[in-house]
Formats: C-alpha cells, structure tokens, sequence
C-alpha cells in the first residue's frame, strides 16, 4: 500500500513537470493529470492502512501499454490516449531512458493506478515497481505522434535502429571485433545500449 502510494506520487510529480513545459506550446491544449493517492491509518480496523485517492466517473480507459503483449487500439484514436504515449515518450527523454510511467489509465484526462518501471538499480534513489523489460519494451513499440513532435521528442525508432545497422556493418568487416563483443557481460551491453538510445 505504501509503495503504491510512493510510485503513483512520484509519477505525478513527473506529469506535473510534463504539464508546465506542455501548456506553454501554442495548440497543446489540456494535458493529462495523475491523481493525488493518499495513505490513512486505521488503528481500530482490521486493516489498519488504506488508500484514498478521488472516484473517477465516467469509461475507464487503459492508454498504455504496460509490457508489450497488449495494446489499446483506444489510446491511438484518442487525445487524451495520444497525450499519455507522449508523456511516457517524455518521460523516458527526460530520465535518459532509465524511468518509465507505465500502466497509465482513467477516466478522460485524470490517471490512476499507475506503475513505474526503473533500472534495476533504481534512478536517482528511486526503485519502480514493474520490470525494466517495460522501458526496453516502450523503446520498441512507442509510435511517435503530433504531440511528441509538438515537444520537439527523438524518435524512439530512429535512435533504436541506428546502432544495430552500425553493428551489422561492422560485423561483416572485421570478424574478430564481432568475437570480442561476444564477451562483453550482458550488463555492459544494456548499458552501451542505453547510451546509444540517448542518441
């Protein structure tokens, strides 16, 4: 119950960041808002912790994709679906791809229940609560769209690709090098990869 407050406050904070650059861009209109969740403590109840956050009216819509074996058709065709891929899209740019909100859901603008994917090591003090598979996962599928542009956002695929056709050549020209990074640890190539990300 605690962590779930600490991951969903945190991802408001980081919506609140996204919202301040948003609103200044001309055309953006209303930006996405993670609720508030806040942690009572109940002494005399059997359950002594509990959460309260506000009751959300109206179609609860899941927007993104929380690790790549589902997809929302939902969130391409609406605004406030488009809205929240490129909060995640922002997100990711901004933490240079080591932090991801996923799970992002509600009712129209107003999410709830929503996770965070870190590194393994966390980012920045911070440990999420789903799988960094979901950051790797986000890379591969995120399709950029108006809003992404409208925030000046690298394309995800552009900078996926890249290395791997630099690899390619690489590979066919100098035999041994293909060999040696065959003994890089698994860790050192995420990491390189993270790098290249950036880029």
């Amino acid at each position: 119950v605690t962590q779930e407050c600490h991951v969903q406050n945190a991802a408001r904070e980081y919506a609140k960041l996204y919202a301040a650059e948003a609103e200044m861009l001309d055309g953006f209109g209303e930006v996405p808002e993670i609720i508030p969740i806040f942690l009572i403590h109940r002494p005399a109840n059997n359950i002594p912790y509990a959460t309260v956050e506000e009751e959300l009216v109206g179609e609860f819509v899941k927007y993104s994709v929380r690790d790549g074996k589902e997809v929302n058709f939902l969130r391409r065709d609406s605004e406030a679906g488009q809205k929240c891929c490129t909060f995640q899209h922002w997100v990711y740019e901004k933490t240079s791809g080591n932090l991801l909100v996923t799970d992002l859901q509600g009712v129209g603008m107003k999410l709830t229940d929503v996770g965070i994917a870190t590194l393994a090591k966390g980012y920045k003090g911070f440990k999420g609560n789903c799988s960094f598979s979901f950051i790797e996962q986000f890379r591969a599928l995120h399709q950029c769209n108006e809003y992404c542009e409208m925030l000046g956002l690298k394309s995800l695929r552009a900078a996926h690709q890249k290395p791997r056709k630099a690899t390619a050549s690489k590979s066919k020209t100098l035999p041994s090098s293909s060999a040696a990074k065959k003994m890089v640890p698994k860790k050192a190539r995420e990491h390189r990869d993270l790098i290249s990300s950036e880029h």
